[in-house]
């Protein structure tokens, strides 16, 4: 017995020790911040101070030398999310994850965003192409220096980083674009509800902006009845795309306590482990930029300069169409003008495991046909009929990235309006403002002129041979909503509507709801001069105008027990705050979940699940019974004649009895920001339960979909429906009247490997709208530094 313990005692120690030995080999792959390095590709000594927040302080002298730094530390900490970035955009996901991804790959390899990112670099000035070709460089530099192990996702996954290329940097900030473009799924669902309801009836479902009469359009239900394409109603496409919203706004001096403008930012987007972000600082002679920019980009995409800042929110305007296409036989489409034949190109695709799989991508006049890649839709369609994709960011001349690069050198208004030029996609509201105290603001982006006879304007899928339906150019840059020192001293956009009724142009009738930007304008108001601390309580605002406007008409419920009378009460007493520590959110949001599902999923039938968002517009309408609305509160499948009435009591119980099996039976011991943790998930491991342990990251979280500190839910995840999946991406907050006194933060960390100390320890500061400095200070950055690494010219 006691041989046997001691052998068993032996082994537990042996265990342990591969196991020290693993983890310390593993942290070998962790990056090299102090010493110095002998690299190809430079052309004069850098060096890079890593604060001690782990930021890169980037000292070169030269712009291209800068850029190849950039590169060098992206690749040291965020190696996997750069790889992973790049066979996103390449359509090469299943290489290195298996067939699960292979249905994504056809659709990113039909979209072709690769191929047409290398055919951009040749529309690209030299400049930015040198750029693109030093930051590659550094990438490549570092794969070729390198000794110790790769990261763990590269252990797991047995797969190897290959050079970095050009054409990956622009094919990444294209796919921003995709994420920052979803009409298409729109468009999709008024496609499928089309086989349950009336154009009159979607109308209602999916309502315009507020203050905004209904479109005219077609009877678009009764066209696709027509086209004998009511199977379409199965379509879904799959889900790559994250909906961007974003807040932003400025000051003038005359706001201010200082005298010059404040600035603040904070897109939001979906979280990840690592986070999108990765802040960095870059000085070269004649050159000086510091800011948020995305791993695999030779950008500051949002930041400042010495001169000027910026910041940037999603526009939402229209520029991605469906056509429906008449295809024949022998591979030709209907056109106006007769038919004509597509494009065709073959792919190859690597699958782990598996063979090689062929793939041919056709293409009309109008975009590539992707119902060809996705099997329901080539299902539903009718025979001799393809959907095809319109897309402004598929153009070879975007020059996006180029603007990009050009934003980071601007000294002033007209030279910033000059670089915006070249940004083509995705349309942003760009906030403006600079040290000589001047504010501005463009939304710089290419937009379809969609003809007066149009009369689907972009909200659901056209016939591809009606010449009515093609786009009919772009805006021109000088009608693009702008404008410079506006007499109000104050510019807000939060994806809400932005230009006048007499615009003359067409952008989307799908703004974004205006409750955060009404709720930034309240707090503006109230403080007569601002400081950079009055702009970091508004960007921790949790006040949720949305609820405050429907919580009314949730009160008017009877009631069918003691306890749902005490909420009601509880609720009465509530100013709408969604704070982390209060349960009354919970409750409400609960609440608004069974409701949504007692008012709509019986008329939605099998499209509900997907299609069970926050319908705040639609939602109160109902209640309200605005225009007679609220008879969306009869069960249609029952004979008899329900009332919101009835199914506002119905949803409460139903929403207690949930959180009771959720989070116990105690409601003082509810907490919305348990349940509505923020959760940051890693790619691909996030979706592996045991890995998920380890590589997602999660805090505790306040606010919801409205909040100006947004949080918005997936109410349709049984399993977290109040999870915080997409929230405030970064937010940062620039003082004009010393930029070295500007904050930012972002929401994980700024290493991408989790061996780091520096994978999450922006999480929970993040969490509290706290800050760290963005100071260009060569003595802040070197103060508590974590080292000071050289790189030299080989």
């Amino acid at each position: 017995m006691k041989i046997a313990l001691r052998a068993f005692s032996v082994l537990i120690l042996v265990i342990l020790l591969a196991v020290a030995a693993g983890y310390a080999w593993l942290r070998q792959s962790l990056p090299q911040l102090e010493g110095s390095l002998t690299l190809s590709g430079l052309k004069a000594p850098v060096e890079i101070v890593r604060d001690r927040h782990g930021v890169p302080h980037i000292y070169a002298g030269s712009a291209a030398d800068a850029y190849f730094a950039l590169g060098f530390v992206h690749a040291q900490d965020r190696l996997w999310q750069m790889e992973m970035n790049r066979r996103t955009g390449s359509g090469r996901l299943s290489e290195a994850l298996g067939a699960a991804t292979l249905d994504a790959d056809k659709f990113l390899r039909t979209l072709g965003i690769h191929r047409v990112a290398e055919a951009t670099l040749k529309s690209l000035s030299d400049e930015t192409r040198s750029q693109l070709d030093a930051y590659a460089a550094g990438v490549n530099a570092f794969l070729a220096q390198r000794s110790g192990p790769l990261p763990p996702e590269f252990l797991l996954t047995g797969i190897q980083p290959e050079p970095w290329q050009s054409a990956d940097s622009v094919a990444w900030a294209k796919m921003m674009a995709w994420d920052l473009g979803a009409n298409w799924r729109t468009e999709l669902l008024r496609l499928r509800l089309a086989k349950k309801l009336s154009s009159a009836q979607i109308g209602k479902f999916l309502p315009p902006y507020p203050g905004d009469a209904p479109l005219a359009v077609a009877d678009y239900a009764a066209l696709y009845r027509q086209l004998d394409a009511s199977k379409l109603a199965a379509l879904a496409l799959p889900g790559l795309t994250e909906d961007g919203a974003s807040n932003n706004w400025v000051l003038a001096g005359s706001r201010t306590a200082s005298g010059k403008p404040l600035l603040a930012n904070d897109p939001h987007l979906g979280l990840a482990a690592p986070a999108i972000w990765y802040f960095a600082h870059l000085s070269a002679p004649g050159f000086e930029v510091m800011g948020a920019t995305l791993p695999g980009v030779p950008a500051v995409v949002l930041g400042r300069s010495r001169q000027i800042t910026w910041g940037m929110t999603n526009t939402g305007p229209d520029v991605q169409d469906l056509y429906i296409e008449r295809v024949d036989a022998a591979g030709q489409a209907l056109s106006p003008q007769g038919w004509q034949k597509l494009a065709t190109h073959g792919e190859v695709i690597k699958v782990k495991g598996q063979p090689d799989v062929a793939l041919t991508v056709r293409a009309s006049r109008h975009g590539p046909l992707i119902s060809d890649v996705f099997k329901p839709a080539a299902a539903a369609l009718p025979q001799n009929f393809a959907l095809a994709f319109a897309w402004t960011t598929l153009r070879e001349d975007d020059l996006s990235i180029q603007a990009l690069g050009r934003f980071a050198t601007a000294g002033n208004w007209n030279e910033f309006l000059a670089a915006a030029r070249d940004f083509h996609s995705a349309q942003q509201n760009i906030v403006y403002a600079d040290a000589e105290g001047n504010i501005g603001f463009i939304a710089p982006g290419r937009v379809p002129v969609r003809k007066p006879e149009n009369d689907l304007k972009g909200q659901a899928p056209a016939p591809g041979w009606d010449a009515r339906y093609d786009w009919d150019g772009f805006i021109a840059f000088d009608e693009l909503p702008q404008s410079y020192n506006p007499a109000a001293g104050a510019i807000v956009t939060a994806n809400q509507k932005i230009v006048p009724d007499s615009y003359r142009h067409y952008l989307t009738s799908e703004w974004v709801l205006p409750y955060r930007a009404e709720r930034i304008k309240q707090l503006l108001d109230a403080t007569p001069k601002h400081t950079l601390h009055s702009f970091a309580k508004i960007q921790a605002d949790t006040v949720s105008l949305q609820v405050r406007e429907i919580l009314p008409l949730l009160l008017k419920s009877g009631t069918t027990g003691a306890d749902a009378q005490q909420v009601l009460q509880q609720l009465g007493q509530w100013n709408g705050n969604m704070a982390s520590e209060s349960a009354e959110p919970l409750i409400v949001s609960a609440w608004l979940r069974e409701l949504g599902r007692l008012i709509y999923a019986d008329e939605l039938g099998e499209l509900f699940n997907t299609e069970w968002t926050h319908r705040a517009d639609f939602m109160y309408q109902v209640l309200a019974n605005t225009g007679g609305q609220g008879h969306w509160c009869d069960d249609v499948n029952t004979p008899a004649k329900e009332s919101c009435a009835d199914l506002l009591p119905r949803a409460l119980d139903l929403a207690l009895a949930d959180l009771k099996r959720r989070y116990g039976d105690d409601r003082k011991q509810w907490r919305w920001g348990e349940a509505h943790f923020a959760l940051s998930e890693h790619r691909p491991f996030g979706r592996q339960a045991q890995l998920a342990k380890f590589f997602d990251i999660r805090v505790l979280s306040p606010g919801d979909t409205y909040t100006v500190d947004v949080g918005r839910n997936t109410l349709a995840n049984e399993s977290a429906p109040f999870a915080n999946r997409h929230a405030a991406s970064l937010r940062a907050i620039y003082d004009l009247a010393d930029l070295d006194r500007s904050v930012y933060i972002h929401s994980t960390g700024q290493s991408g490997n989790l061996l780091s100390p520096l994978y999450r320890n922006f999480a929970e500061r993040w969490a509290r709208v706290e800050y760290i400095p963005m100071s260009m200070k060569r003595s802040d950055a070197l103060a508590g530094s974590l080292g000071t690494l050289k790189l030299q010219p080989r």
